[in-house]
C-alpha cells in the first residue's frame, strides 16, 4: 500500500505551465461579474502575491547559484556547459547508434584533448642538455654496413628526456678541510671553490621562494613542512626574509613596469576582495591616504593589464583602493602628448578611472554571465542570447588566426558582427515592449543591464582595437585570488607590497613568453645594473641587454 500512495504522489505531481501575468489578471476581470468585490480583491491580492514571490524566488534562485560558483567554482560558462540537456541529448544519440560498427569505429578514432599527451623535449627549456657522441664512430669516418659510403653529422640528433624529483630548494654543504700545526696551534682552513659566493642564500633560492608563493600559491608554511620532508630545513621566517629583500633590489624595476603600463594603449583592469590583518587592526577613522574619502572597510587586490607596442604589462595592488582609482594613479604618469587610452572594465562605477579621460568599453562576458545565471529559469530566451553572442566571438577569433590589424579587425567586425548586435538589440528591446519579459524579472534586470550599458559593449564596432572583454585582468586576478585561497591573508602593508611586487614581475614575464625564474633571478643578480637603467630591464628586453653587457651566453640568433 505504502508503495501505491508513493507512486500516486508522483504521478500526481502538477505540472509545470508558464503564465504570464497579464494572462492571470485578464482571467481576474473575467472572473469578476461572478464574484463579490471582497472575493475579487482577495484574488488579486492572491495573484499579485504569487507574482512577487516568483519574482523573488528567481532572484533567490540566482543569488545561490552566485554563492555555489563562489565556494565551487564554476568549470565553465560555454553554452554547451550552461545547457545540458545538448550534451544529453548529444549523448543519447549516440548510445542509440552504438550498434553500428561504423560509429564504434568512429568513437575510437576520436582525437584525444588539446594538452593531453607527451611533452616535446624541445618543452623542457630548462632542462640540462648533455651531448652524447657515439661510441665508436665520428664524423668522416667509413660506414661499417657498407663500408663504401661516408658518415655525417644529422642535424637533429636522437633524444632521450630523463626526469628525477628533487627538492624546489636544494644544499650544498662544502666541508673544508682544517690543518692544525702540533707545534704552535695555528690551524690552516682550505679556501673555498670559486663561484660559490659569500651569502648562504643565493638569487636563485628567493626568486624560487617568490614564485612559489607568489606564482602557484604554496604557503611559507607549507614549503617549510615540504622541505623539512627533503632534509633541508627552510624557515618561513627567513623565507620571508628572502623575499622582502629580494622586493627592495628589485623595487626600481617594478616602478618601471608601472610607467611602462601608464603609456599603453589599451588597459584592462578589474579587483578582487583581499584581506590584510593589520588594516583590520586599525580604528580606522583616518583613510589609507590621508584624505577625505569616505573611510571603507573593504580590502581589494586591483588587477591591472597595460598592452601596448607589443607588449604586456599586468600590475597588482593590494589595499583600500578601488581598480578605478588605482588606475588613475598609473595614469598619472601617462606621457601629455598620449591620446586617451582605451578602457576595458566592468562597467562598475569603481572600476572607472575618475578624473584621467579613457574610452572606456564593456565587457560582454559579464552581460552574457547574468544570462548564465539565470538560464534554468529561461532557458529559451538565454539560448538565443548566447547563440547570437557565440557568433561575435567565432568572428574575433577568425581576425585573430588571421592576424588582422586593428582597422581590418574594425572592418571586419562591422561587416559580419554589426547586423548581428543590430537584430540582438531589436530582440532585446521586443522582449521588453511586447511584455514577453517582467522588467523586474532576473532575465529582464540581464536584458536592462544590456540595454543600459550597449554603447559600451559594441564599442568593439567603432574603435579599431577595442576587445571585448576582460577576461585578461581576469586571468591575471587569479594568481591573487589563488594566494587568498592558499594563504588566507596578509599580515601587513608591506607584506602585500612584496606580494604585489612579485605577482607583477611573475605574471608580466609570462604574458611577455618569458620564464619568470629567470627574470626574477637576473633582476636580483643584476640590481645594481638595473638601479642605473631599469627601462633596460624590461621582461621583453632584459635578455638583449645581459647579452649586450656580457652579463649572460649570447641570445641564438
Amino acid at each position: 500500500m505504502s508503495k501505491k500512495k508513493k507512486v500516486g504522489k508522483h504521478k500526481h505531481k502538477p505540472a509545470v505551465r508558464e503564465i504570464k501575468l497579464d494572462e492571470l489578471k485578464a482571467i481576474i476581470e473575467r472572473a469578476k461579474a461572478s464574484l463579490s468585490e471582497e472575493d475579487a480583491q482577495k484574488l488579486e491580492a492572491a495573484v499579485d502575491t504569487l507574482a512577487y514571490l516568483t519574482r523573488e524566488l528567481e532572484k533567490k534562485g540566482v543569488s545561490i547559484e552566485r554563492l555555489r560558483k563562489l565556494i565551487f567554482g564554476a568549470s565553465s560558462e560555454k553554452t554547451s556547459d550552461v545547457f545540458k540537456d545538448a550534451k544529453e541529448d548529444k549523448a543519447s544519440g549516440q548510445d542509440e547508434s552504438a550498434g553500428s560498427d561504423e560509429s564504434c569505429e568512429q568513437a575510437e578514432e576520436k582525437p584525444k584533448r588539446k594538452g593531453h599527451g607527451r611533452k616535446a623535449a624541445s618543452e623542457y627549456r630548462g632542462a640540462e642538455k648533455l651531448k652524447v657522441p657515439h661510441e665508436s664512430l665520428r664524423n668522416g669516418d667509413a660506414c661499417p654496413s657498407c663500408e663504401r659510403g661516408k658518415l655525417y653529422e644529422q642535424e637533429e640528433p636522437s633524444v632521450l628526456v630523463r626526469v628525477k624529483g628533487m627538492a624546489p630548494l636544494y644544499a650544498t654543504v662544502y666541508e673544508l678541510e682544517r690543518l692544525r700545526c702540533n707545534l704552535c696551534g695555528e690551524v690552516f682552513t682550505a679556501a673555498a671553490p670559486e663561484g660559490i659566493g659569500e651569502q648562504k642564500y643565493d638569487e636563485t633560492a628567493a626568486s624560487m621562494i617568490g614564485l612559489l608563493k607568489y606564482g602557484t600559491g604554496l604557503p611559507f608554511n607549507r614549503l617549510e613542512r615540504l622541505q623539512a620532508g627533503l632534509g633541508i630545513p627552510l624557515p618561513a621566517g627567513t623565507q620571508w626574509e628572502l623575499v622582502s629583500e629580494a622586493a627592495d633590489k628589485m623595487q626600481p624595476a617594478y616602478d618601471e613596469l608601472v610607467n611602462q603600463a601608464a603609456q599603453g594603449e589599451l588597459l584592462y583592469n578589474d579587483d578582487t576582495t583581499m584581506k590584510i590583518l593589520e588594516l583590520e587592526a586599525q580604528s580606522g577613522n583616518d583613510s589609507e591616504d590621508g584624505d577625505d574619502r569616505e573611510q571603507r572597510t573593504g580590502v581589494f587586490t586591483s588587477g591591472i593589464v597595460s598592452t601596448g607596442s607589443g607588449h604586456q604589462v599586468a600590475l597588482f595592488f593590494t589595499g583600500r583602493k578601488h581598480a578605478g582609482e588605482n588606475l588613475q594613479s598609473v595614469l598619472s604618469k601617462r606621457a601629455k602628448e598620449l591620446s586617451a587610452p582605451i578602457q576595458m572594465c566592468d562597467m562598475l562605477s569603481r572600476n572607472t578611472s575618475g578624473d584621467f579621460q579613457t574610452i572606456v568599453a564593456g565587457c560582454n562576458a559579464h552581460a552574457r554571465r547574468r544570462y548564465v545565471e539565470v538560464a534554468d529559469s529561461f532557458p529559451d530566451e538565454v539560448r538565443h542570447v548566447l547563440e547570437e553572442l557565440k557568433k561575435i566571438y567565432e568572428n574575433d577569433a577568425i581576425s585573430k588566426d588571421q592576424q588582422m590589424t586593428n582597422e581590418q579587425r574594425l572592418s571586419f567586425h562591422q561587416e559580419h558582427s554589426g547586423p548581428v548586435m543590430e537584430k540582438l538589440k531589436q530582440w532585446l528591446a521586443e522582449q521588453i515592449k511586447q511584455k514577453k519579459v517582467e522588467p523586474n524579472s532576473s532575465l529582464g534586470e540581464a536584458i536592462g543591464f544590456m540595454q543600459k550599458h550597449w554603447e559600451k559593449l559594441t564599442l568593439f564596432l567603432r574603435v579599431p582595437g577595442a576587445p571585448l572583454d576582460n577576461n585578461i585582468v581576469e586571468r591575471a586576478l587569479k594568481k591573487a585570488i589563488l594566494h587568498r585561497k592558499n594563504a588566507l591573508f596578509y599580515k601587513t602593508q608591506n607584506g602585500a607590497r612584496v606580494g604585489d611586487m612579485f605577482m607583477t614581475f611573475i605574471h608580466s614575464a609570462e604574458l611577455n613568453g618569458v620564464d619568470s625564474f629567470d627574470y626574477l633571478v637576473a633582476l636580483q643578480r643584476y640590481y645594481k645594473e638595473v638601479a642605473l637603467s631599469p627601462a633596460d630591464w624590461m621582461p621583453w628586453n632584459y635578455q638583449l641587454t645581459m647579452a649586450r653587457l656580457g652579463l649572460g651566453p649570447p641570445l641564438p640568433p
